[in-house]
């Protein structure tokens, strides 16, 4: 198999490295926007690795047998577009886009295509996360009451990187939006979001908050919590705590959760926190690639579509909105009027 990797950012190296090291993968060829990044990458992994002068070259008939896109978040849609129009299975680090009518008309080319696209959620493919929700769907917590989710970065990322990003709840509780559903089987319907800057001038002037908390209704009645930021000094904190009427459950809690109880004959301490999301979710980025080439293979189905990413980007579009007017919104809402945005196309999940 002849994979195509456009992008050798920090995610799109890491990728790459897992790519390599596949035994189904026969040939990775590497674009970048920036062609010396690109040989650079190539020449790291040696063998088996090949820089390409452009992305455009990826694209041409019979050139490779799949896409992987890691590139920076602005050029996703267009790359996805364009795989579509080329027929070749994709795989894309989310967001599909920045916005709901750019997210759609890439969904819509995908739809309209019949190709494959599978989206970057890796907690999907993590074995505590896979484990909570065998525990649900077994009804080993009985009836699920309440969920607890949270994302924290140890330290800001880069100062440009934030107006590009998307903001906090695009980015970083995305993730969490995405795997309330896909853990506990139901809908989130609305949020009620707070938001806050204690930190860098930065996440203000970009419109952002460094600091997020959400109220989340499930449409079975269960309410949850989502909560993150960019100042969590003690490590990389992501965690997962389910409470149902005959038992509790966590994910993410382990030797490495960077939280230090006070209780007597307590641990001093974390020795060895999480500091970072590449260490934290190494096997499961590795285990979603494998699962892509499967996919392509037609091994498996797609785990993880542009339907999915388009329902947790309305969580988040949801979000933005309340923190703005402070008040709960219900994301049919956000569906109906970006429905409207996309000319009344159908964009339920």
């Amino acid at each position: 198999m002849r994979i195509a990797q456009l992008g050798v950012g920090r995610i799109g190296t890491f990728h790459a490295a897992a790519l390599h090291d596949h035994a189904d993968v026969g040939e990775l060829l590497i674009a970048d926007a920036d062609p010396a990044r690109a040989r650079a990458a190539a020449d790291r992994l040696g063998a088996g690795a090949r820089a390409l002068g452009s992305v455009d070259e990826v694209f041409a008939p019979g050139a490779v047998d799949a896409v992987v896109i890691t590139s920076a978040t602005a050029a996703h849609a267009d790359l996805i577009r364009r795989a579509a129009r080329a027929g070749l299975p994709t795989f894309c680090e989310k967001p599909v886009a920045l916005d709901l009518p750019g997210t759609m008309a890439a969904l819509r080319e995908v739809e309209d295509a019949g190709t494959v696209l599978q989206m970057g959620f890796q907690r999907r493919f993590d074995a505590g996360y896979r484990a909570a929700r065998e525990a649900v769907r077994a009804g080993r917590i009985g009836r699920l009451h309440t969920a607890r989710a949270l994302t924290s970065d140890m330290a800001p990322p880069p100062a440009e990187f934030i107006p590009l990003s998307g903001g906090l709840y695009r980015d970083c509780l995305v993730h969490d939006f995405d795997i309330i559903r896909w853990v506990t089987g139901h809908e989130i319907t609305e949020v009620y979001a707070i938001g806050a800057n204690g930190g860098a001038s930065f996440f203000g002037e970009a419109g952002d908050v460094d600091t997020a908390a959400v109220l989340l209704t499930l449409d079975g009645g269960a309410l949850a919590t989502a909560t993150s930021t960019r100042y969590n000094g003690a490590g990389h904190d992501v965690r997962l705590e389910l409470c149902g009427t005959l038992d509790t459950v966590a994910v993410g809690v382990d030797c490495r959760t960077p939280v230090t109880s006070l209780e007597p004959g307590s641990a001093p301490g974390v020795p060895k926190p999480w500091t970072g999301f590449l260490e934290r979710f190494g096997p499961a980025y590795r285990a979603e690639l494998a699962a892509f080439v499967s996919v392509v293979r037609g091994e498996l189905a797609n785990p993880c579509d542009g339907r999915d990413a388009l329902a947790a980007l309305l969580v988040a579009e949801a979000c933005e909105v309340s923190r703005h007017e402070r008040r709960p919104v219900a994301v049919a809402d956000i569906a109906e009027q970006a429905g409207k945005l996309a000319g009344g196309t159908e964009i339920a999940a």
